[in-house]
């Protein structure tokens, strides 16, 4: 495989870049054990301080699980939560683990994911499930998860963090997302940047360019 010039570093978003996404079907979920008076709740749910400490690392399991029940005021036990808030990881096409497989033999490859400890784990058994592959630490060379980092895209400082932590310039890393305000954030930072905007858009890039 042809390398691409001066690009050192390929870093990957998650969700709908790696795994097939769809946030309505745990908007919907929701719905289903809502009275119809509630479902205002559930369609704000993604955009609620309780996910935003979640993805950042603010608070655990079981304080995620407690804040939601207290959220929407029901007593859910924690195998509905969870049910309903995995419900949006759909598949991992195995053709994108092949295609990160090669794409290692020429460069070091990184995710870079706005996620949470309950949706990486399921993530990870629907790897094992799909690609029969136990880990992304198999795949990846390195992993840098916002729960983990303490930061959400597009705050500057996860782009600055993965720069250091990487030792490399930031115009030697080539970025993709699906989403333009985490590309513009990562431009800003000295990212190269590619718009994922259809599901497969990262892997025609390489089919076409190198």
């Amino acid at each position: 495989m042809k390398k691409l010039r001066e690009v050192d570093f390929l870093i990957f978003d998650l969700g709908n870049v790696i795994i097939d996404i769809d946030i309505p079907l745990t908007v919907n979920l929701l719905k289903q054990n809502l009275q119809d008076t509630e479902h205002g709740l559930a369609e704000d749910f993604f955009k609620s301080q309780i996910h935003a400490d979640f993805e950042t690392g603010r608070i655990a399991d079981l304080e995620f699980r407690d804040s939601v029940r207290k959220a929407f005021s029901k007593e859910w036990e924690d195998q509905l939560i969870d049910e309903m808030w995995n419900s949006l990881l759909v598949r991992i096409p195995q053709e994108r683990i092949d295609m990160l497989r090669k794409l290692k033999s020429t460069y070091k490859i990184c995710m870079l994911s706005n996620t949470n400890s309950i949706h990486f784990k399921k993530v990870e058994e629907i790897l094992l499930r799909d690609c029969g592959v136990h880990c992304f630490s198999s795949i990846f060379d390195r992993l840098f998860l916002s729960y983990e980092m303490g930061y959400k895209k597009p705050d500057p400082a996860i782009y600055h963090e993965v720069i250091k932590q990487l030792n490399s310039e930031p115009h030697r890393c080539l970025f993709f997302d699906d989403l333009e305000d985490n590309l513009k954030a990562a431009e800003k930072a000295g990212l190269r940047t590619y718009h994922v905007d259809h599901p497969n858009a990262w892997m025609g890039y390489f089919k076409n360019n190198v």
